[in-house]
């Protein structure tokens, strides 16, 4: 039985939402997970605490939160890279992300080496 795109995206969220609790001590409010061609969009709510968000009212406190936000993800990629070919059978090219210190929203984006999109629809 094939699994579907939405299946992935599902299983790719819950497993990012336990690799924030367990690696970095809490998780986002919500996650939602996108599959594009050769992508792995990743998008988390309320990543921020509220003493982050008062940091983060000077441009020097969000340079500094973004950095350390950064760093902490960064330091982790191992294991999100390990999620992504657990759940999809395909290795990461290259990982970007960034963080909103407006919204408190990060996104993740995951270059895969191949299409995993269209082969999900073979």
């Amino acid at each position: 039985m094939k699994i579907s795109k939405g299946s992935f995206e599902s299983e790719i969220s819950k497993s990012i939402t336990q690799w924030e609790k367990d690696y970095l001590g809490r998780g986002s409010v919500s996650v939602k997970t996108d599959i594009l061609r050769d992508m792995i969009i990743v998008n988390l709510k309320g990543i921020l605490t509220p003493a982050e968000y008062k940091v983060c009212e000077t441009k020097e406190g969000m340079l500094t939160i973004k950095k350390t936000r950064s760093e902490l993800v960064e330091s982790g990629i191992k294991d999100l890279k390990d999620i992504i070919i657990t759940i999809t059978g395909e290795k990461v090219k290259s990982f970007h992300t960034d963080i909103s210190s407006r919204t408190g929203e990060r996104v993740m984006i995951f270059k895969l080496f191949n299409d995993l999109e269209k082969n999900l629809l073979m």
